[in-house]
């Protein structure tokens, strides 16, 4: 007698092949699932770890600034400072001369005559004084002349005094400061 199988043998080949096809389709998808996960994962790390590095710039940066600002300071207090010392040896430098020109004041002021003002503008002297007579203001001037220590005697106004002060002369007289060190210097270049 033949043998005949009954069973329904392809429904069951049928059925464990898409068991199978399933069975691999989930695989797949949970493979897939994991390469994604896993690709996400990689690119958040990766996000994070440009983001620290932008952080990290952004703080070097904000202290290179910083440090830059300070050292604009430093230049400017040391501007300031080579100033104050340029102004400084500049005066110690004048020390003598400023002495030296008052000292010609007293030497090139004629008796019967006195000073009640003297300003200075850069190397000009200005004075304001009384006299006993023209002649006391035309020494001055002569004395001046003769002086090293000024030139160019300029007379701006004589004018006879108020009833106080009988038989003296108001004046304003003008002078040029000179030092004669200087000018020495600068003919020996």
């Amino acid at each position: 007698m033949a043998k005949i199988n009954l069973r329904p043998w392809r429904e069951e080949l049928r059925a464990e092949k898409q068991k199978r096809f399933i069975t691999t389709l989930l695989g797949a998808a949970i493979v897939a699932a994991g390469l994604v996960f896993l690709w996400n994962t990689d690119m958040d790390n990766r996000i994070a770890y440009q983001e620290s590095r932008n952080d990290y710039i952004e703080a070097a940066s904000g202290k290179l600034d910083s440090q830059i600002r300070e050292i604009e300071q430093l230049r400017k207090k040391r501007e300031e400072l080579l100033a104050r010392m340029e102004v400084i040896q500049d005066l110690q430098g004048k020390r003598p001369v400023i002495v030296r020109v008052f000292d010609e004041l007293v030497r090139t002021l004629p008796e019967g005559l006195f000073y009640t003002d003297l300003s200075k503008t850069k190397d000009r002297l200005s004075i304001e004084g009384m006299a006993e007579s023209n002649s006391r203001i035309s020494t001055l001037m002569r004395n001046f002349e003769r002086s090293e220590w000024f030139t160019n005697p300029n007379l701006t106004n004589v004018a006879a005094a108020d009833d106080r002060r009988d038989g003296y002369s108001d004046f304003n007289l003008s002078v040029s400061q000179t030092t004669p060190e200087l000018e020495e210097e600068e003919s020996n270049q």
